[in-house]
């Protein structure tokens, strides 16, 4: 008997995963806006996000929650971080018991700091969860160029049947049991990426991006292995895989907010003209916030908040970076066996 795939959000991400898994399973796509639901079961096309690209065939979508979640055998989370733990919520009370709930939000809730996982043992207790994470871009994926993912989940059984029923001949997908290095992997790529396209906006130079996102991925290691995840995790996919394509590619949200920003606008305008999430904006806060509790010097992701939340230009946030006292590379992480 073949499960049931249920994905609950219609944005490129939540709509391009579920076109991967209609691959091998039924599958199930809920869209807030009945319109999204309507073009894809009447024209194999998001046509609100996704217009140019066809969808599998077998992929159904509806606007109806419960009908969405009640038959679902697993459960994908593909809405963004601020609207994750209400639509859970909701949810909750249509959802079978021992249904895995995956998650594929690359952020941190507001005020409380959870990470997406968290949140979803304190909606629905007692189900298996995870997260599919790394360098995947969706209209990449659809044009059938080969990529590849992580996905981390509380039962290492249930990952190897959740991988399954993702891959495809050009989708491969590792699976992982560091469930905290990959979501923190995830989210706070978006801040790193957001300084990247800072630097492209400035017309630095490739020197100057080689080492943003190197340095980078060096501030994310170090917090997130003062969270509890492994160090391995962010050499990988999860890590520096998604940190190479969110910060080099055009197709990045969070690039295109530090790009706009690094040619002088405001983060209201730039987000103004946006239709989709940049999470690295909301998650600038909470990592700082992070930061701080677990004593983590992060100096790339301090200089993004203040240009987020602070008013300050992204030509004085460099300035702010050059102008720092020299460290040794590994400043701040220990790696000695234990």
């Amino acid at each position: 008997m073949r499960i049931q795939v249920s994905v609950l959000g219609g944005g490129s991400w939540g709509t391009t995963v579920a076109h991967l898994a209609a691959h091998n399973v039924p599958t199930v796509l809920w869209a807030r806006d009945p319109d999204v639901a309507k073009s894809i079961n009447t024209q194999h096309r998001n046509l609100r996000y996704l217009e140019a690209f066809d969808l599998h065939p077998d992929l159904r979508a509806t606007a109806d929650l419960e009908e969405a979640v009640s038959g679902a055998d697993l459960l994908v989370m593909g809405v963004p971080s601020h609207g994750f733990r209400s639509v859970l919520a909701e949810a909750s009370g249509t959802l079978r018991a021992w249904v895995p709930v995956m998650s594929l939000t690359k952020g941190l809730e507001q005020g409380t700091r959870k990470r997406m996982t968290e949140i979803i043992t304190e909606e629905v207790p007692g189900h298996p969860f995870g997260v599919m994470t790394g360098p995947n871009l969706a209209k990449e994926i659809l044009a059938g160029d080969a990529a590849a993912t992580v996905v981390a989940m509380s039962d290492d059984n249930v990952a190897d049947e959740v991988a399954k029923a993702f891959a495809t001949s050009l989708f491969r997908v590792y699976t992982n049991p560091d469930i905290i290095g990959c979501e923190v992997a995830g989210a706070l790529k978006n801040v790193m990426a957001i300084a990247s396209g800072m630097a492209d906006g400035l017309d630095t130079g490739d020197n100057t991006r080689a080492a943003v996102i190197t340095r980078g991925l060096s501030e994310l290691t170090r917090l997130g292995m003062a969270m509890g995840g492994n160090p391995m995790t962010f050499a990988g996919l999860a890590g520096m895989g998604d940190l190479v394509a969110t910060c080099i590619s055009p197709q990045s949200r969070n690039r295109h907010v530090g790009e706009e920003l690094g040619r002088g606008k405001t983060v209201e305008q730039v987000i103004e003209d946006m239709q989709q999430v940049a999470e690295g904006v909301k998650s600038a806060r909470v990592v700082m916030e992070l930061a701080e509790e677990f004593g983590v010097e992060m100096p790339i992701a301090e200089q993004v908040y203040r240009v987020c939340h602070e008013g300050c230009s992204a030509e004085e946030a460099y300035r702010g970076l050059l102008n720092r006292g020299r460290r040794a590379e590994l400043h701040g992480m220990d790696l000695r066996p234990r």
